[in-house]
């Protein structure tokens, strides 16, 4: 068996089984190493060259957190918790609070759009708005899973679709690069046309998650949720404007000097000076928050390590040739085994923006021996490199939700989060993602 087809398996069945995804991420790295026939010395080398690839955004997580932890502090969130609760107290019939499910699907699927573009603070928003809303989604009866295909969807349809933002890196600068380095013709192609099936293949899995496969009830522990949650917090206008205040220059300093981590420091510092945190709490604050991301700073260190382990052993490019191998001159198999192929990578290093790299300097020569037009080439890569960020255990879109519902121990990261989130985007991309590749 190919050596990184194995090792995405190992992981896979490992998380399933409810181990730790770190021990499965270090298993499965060195697995593949091994089956691969490097030395455990070369495999742990590699493992260990990787890890320095995830430092940087573990440590903007972990501040990230920080400021999070600082805004709850402020009372913001609570504050649209509160509305809502009033909302929900004003409803007598199931048919109005059902309602009020759907606006809050609707509101958290606007602020995930907006994380990735017009405020670039990804999955930052997550541990601020989610946790003082579990009451009040608890209080509605409403399945957690749904809130995961909800927040995952807002995570990650933007960004392939929409050339601004996370999405002008990862279409612009990832995507259209790398084909053109690679013998693809780009210019004068529109990037949002490319993906528009994929991207409605998304929504597609969205709607089927708020109206088929989630719309029925799921019961929570609230005594869980008020031990770990503040239900209630004290706030002011004034600790509600610095709130305000705080996020724009974060937005700010992110934007003008490009970093994540100086621009939540200078919103932690800003929330120090007004005094909505007192200065002989900034420390334990401070703390609190980044043990908030902690987790997902450790697994995309552990992920980086993985994917380098994945490079060293040569067998992407052994999967690729293989796939070729059973392909022929068959397009339709081409462009399937293809984006199986992206999924079987993204699943094993959980992040898109690192899977196209690795493939496009193999399917692009590909793509066009076999006649695949620039726009085919285009949705094909970018579907490839898609597929699997939603269902990866070690995603930060898959990550982000859970750490905001787990909150209270009641929201497990695989088989709610992780499985729902697999079901319901990857395979329509796969379907929507093969269309797009066979009539563009």
């Amino acid at each position: 068996m190919n050596a990184v087809v194995a090792a995405v398996l190992i992981m896979l069945v490992m998380s399933l089984a409810r181990i730790h995804v770190v021990v499965a991420l270090i298993v499965g790295a060195v697995s593949g190493g091994l089956i691969a026939g490097l030395s455990l010395e070369t495999t742990i080398d590699a493992f260990n060259n990787g890890l320095g690839g995830g430092a940087t955004v573990a440590l903007s997580y972990a501040t990230l957190g920080a400021f999070a932890v600082a805004i709850g502090k402020s009372g913001l969130a609570h504050a649209l918790a509160d509305k809502t609760l009033a909302m929900v107290g004003q409803q007598e019939n199931s048919a109005a609070a059902k309602g009020v499910r759907y606006m809050i699907i609707g509101v958290l699927v606007l602020i995930a759009l907006s994380s990735q573009n017009i405020l670039p603070i990804h999955i930052a928003f997550i541990p601020l708005v989610v946790p003082p809303m579990l009451y009040v989604m608890a209080k509605l009866n409403m399945d957690r899973r749904l809130v995961a295909c909800a927040l995952t969807f807002g995570l990650i349809t933007p960004y392939m679709f929409l050339p601004i933002g996370f999405g002008g890196i990862y279409l612009n600068e990832i995507l259209m690069a790398k084909i053109s380095a690679n013998g693809g013709a780009t210019e004068g192609l529109s990037v949002m046309k490319a993906m528009a099936l994929p991207a409605l293949g998304m929504l597609c899995g969205l709607l089927v998650a708020i109206f088929i496969t989630y719309r029925g009830d799921r019961e929570y522990d609230l005594e869980a949720i008020t031990r770990t949650e503040r239900v209630n917090v004290s706030y002011s206008p004034g600790t509600l404007i610095m709130a305000l205040v705080a996020i724009v220059v974060a937005f700010v300093v992110q934007l003008w000097l490009g970093s994540m981590i100086l621009g939540a420091l200078a919103g932690f510092l800003l929330f120090n000076l007004s005094g909505v945190v007192k200065w002989k709490e900034a420390d334990d604050l401070f703390t609190e928050g980044m043990k908030m991301l902690a987790m997902i700073g450790f697994i995309m260190i552990t992920a980086s390590g993985f994917a380098e382990v994945m490079r060293e052993t040569g067998e992407i490019a052994t999967l690729v040739q293989s796939s070729v191998d059973v392909i022929g001159n068959n397009k339709p198999m081409a462009a399937l085994l293809m984006l199986l192929v992206g999924l079987m990578i993204t699943l094993g290093i959980g992040s898109s923006f690192s899977t196209i790299p690795i493939i496009a300097a193999l399917y692009v020569p590909l793509a066009l021996e076999m006649g695949f037009s620039s726009m085919a080439i285009v949705a094909l890569v970018g579907t490839a490199g898609a597929l699997g960020d939603a269902g990866s255990p070690a995603s930060d879109s898959t990550l982000g939700p859970t750490a905001g519902l787990n909150v209270d121990g009641q929201h497990n990261h695989i088989w709610d989060s992780v499985v729902p989130t697999f079901l319901h985007y990857n395979l329509p991309l796969l379907g929507f993602g093969w269309l797009a590749a066979m009539v563009l």
